[in-house]
């Protein structure tokens, strides 16, 4: 999340008025993140967020902001959007596709222990399947073809060693057994895309990047993220923790466990790509923290080095 384009309270109470959500009381810029402008927002009947697209146009919106609704309806604690007095889920606010959903109470874990790991790994088991039911479909705004084509657009910013880092990994990534069960998929579980009260999961955020892909291509995402050490590599016991908790509510089958291994290349790769993009092509944002892409140069070096093999 950040803020691109600056929204006024006199500009959103305006907007509002085509939402039963009573008045505006407060209006908060949100400055983590990348991709979009966020605000938290306090009106008379209860609290949302507010997100401006800056780079989905509305024929996309859809397929995200249905999914959110699908998921929250299936009992999955997912912010569900709000329609406006027209039933739509969306509506232009300075020329942006906006939407307005419901803010989850709770807060993020920056240091994730065993027990937030599995609880993280049952709470996808459960959304992966609840997606099942979704009806719309979208393959993966970051997937294959997006992944070769950022590779070219950042490749002549890089040193000779990492461009030989990005063709081995380019070569892992590069085709999967297409019996790999798939799905709906977050595609951005990161920890500060959930949020926790006390050490009940309360909240699973920001879907802007997901898609149809293989869900154990979901979980290795988590695993690059929830259970990685200081060292950029994997902890054992809290990987164990996510993978058995996972297992537990929907078995991986034979075919998702031979290609972990890759699964953690490209997700690594996957990150590492769109964080060099953003620091050789950036966009404007007033509140705008881009991530530093040599920790995933450091993750993606260490699964192609030291392949890790499924741990159960």
């Amino acid at each position: 999340m950040a803020v691109f384009t600056t929204v006024s309270p006199e500009e959103l109470s305006l907007w509002l008025e085509h939402y039963p959500v009573g008045t505006l009381q407060d209006l908060v810029p949100i400055a983590a993140g990348i991709e979009n402008t966020n605000y938290f927002v306090h009106t008379t009947t209860g609290h949302y967020v507010l997100t401006l697209f800056e780079k989905l146009q509305a024929q996309e919106l859809p397929y995200y902001l249905g999914l959110m609704n699908h998921l929250a309806v299936q009992g999955l604690p997912c912010p569900a959007p709000l329609p406006n007095r027209k039933g739509q889920f969306h509506a232009l606010l300075k020329d942006k596709p906006t939407s307005l959903v419901t803010r989850l109470s709770g807060q993020s874990r920056t240091q994730p222990t065993v027990h937030h790991c599995a609880a993280l790994g049952h709470m996808i088991a459960r959304m992966h399947q609840a997606a099942l039911t979704f009806e719309g479909t979208q393959v993966n705004p970051r997937g294959q073809h997006w992944r070769i084509q950022t590779a070219q657009e950042i490749r002549p910013f890089l040193t000779a060693s990492q461009q030989s880092l990005l063709n081995h990994a380019l070569a892992q990534a590069s085709s999967f057994d297409p019996s790999l069960p798939q799905g709906p998929i977050h595609a951005d579980l990161f920890r500060d895309n959930v949020l926790f009260e006390e050490e009940r999961i309360s909240g699973l955020i920001d879907f802007y990047f997901a898609g149809t892909d293989n869900w154990v291509y979901d979980l290795a995402i988590v695993a690059n993220d929830w259970c990685v050490t200081p060292q950029a590599c994997l902890d054992p016991t809290r990987l164990s923790a996510l993978l058995v908790a996972y297992h537990e509510k929907r078995p991986l089958t034979a075919a998702e466990i031979k290609h972990w291994p890759r699964m953690l290349v490209t997700a690594a790769l996957r990150f590492w790509l769109s964080r060099l993009n953003d620091r050789f092509q950036p966009r404007t944002g007033s509140l705008l923290n881009p991530h530093d892409p040599t920790w995933f140069e450091h993750i993606l070096s260490h699964h192609l080095e030291q392949p890790c093999p499924w741990p159960l």
